[in-house]
């Protein structure tokens, strides 16, 4: 089976990633946005799939990605490389942590991370699934700390967590960052969320809340989700 995931526009290779292409990251590249979008850092990119898909709808927007596993790093920097957004993408193999000290005076309109979200839960004896899917606290809180400083003064981040993962990063950026918007995504209508879209920024304002919905049925995708995806996905 080939290890390639094909969109309208690009493709993207998934070979050595631990995480491979799923829905989460999918709605995450085509929720995001940001008053102005000039320049994008995604943190943890993984495959390269939020990176491209904020590439490919902000078209002037410049890209920082970081990501700490050398082997997803490659991967992603091989599909950049190969995409018709290649020179606007640029690969950071590092962790956050050296990324902050290395861009300390850059700051971003549009700050995305599909992060690892599985809080004090077993971790996976294969290293590289470990550091994709599991994050301690500091991992959150290191985040939120660096965040406000690099973001500009209309800028957000945005971040896709189950819910239980949603309610602790809340409560970790009350003291930095203002909640702006959140998308409760559920599979069925009338199901209880299973994930959160999480929007924060600088300033104070009405927050906004709305619903989505993955299926309208067993196996049929909702209006939504083929409204929001139907520049993406080769199925719609």
């Amino acid at each position: 089976m080939s290890s390639v995931f094909y969109f309208q526009q690009f493709s993207v290779d998934q070979t050595n990633c631990a995480m491979k292409i799923n829905t989460d990251g999918i709605l995450l590249g085509a929720t995001a946005f940001a008053e102005k979008s000039d320049k994008i850092l995604d943190i943890g990119t993984g495959t390269g799939v939020i990176a491209l898909m904020l590439a490919q709808r902000f078209p002037d927007a410049q890209i920082d990605a970081v990501e700490i596993d050398p082997a997803s790093a490659e991967t992603a920097g091989q599909n950049f490389k190969n995409s018709p957004f290649s020179n606007r993408l640029q690969i950071h193999p590092t962790s956050i942590q050296n990324f902050w000290l290395q861009k300390q005076h850059q700051q971003y309109d549009l700050i995305v991370s599909n992060p690892p979200f599985y809080l004090d839960s077993l971790t996976s004896p294969q290293e590289n699934k470990t550091l994709a899917k599991h994050a301690a606290p500091q991992f959150f809180e290191n985040l939120l700390q660096n965040v406000p400083g690099f973001l500009t003064a209309n800028g957000s981040l945005w971040i896709i967590l189950p819910v239980k993962t949603a309610s602790v990063v809340k409560a970790l950026a009350a003291n930095q960052l203002f909640l702006q918007h959140e998308i409760a995504v559920s599979s069925f209508k009338n199901e209880i969320p299973h994930r959160y879209i999480l929007s924060f920024g600088l300033n104070r304002i009405k927050i906004k809340n709305e619903p989505f919905t993955i299926y309208a049925d067993q196996k049929v995708y909702s209006g939504g989700y083929q409204t929001l995806l139907k520049d993406f996905l080769m199925i719609f």
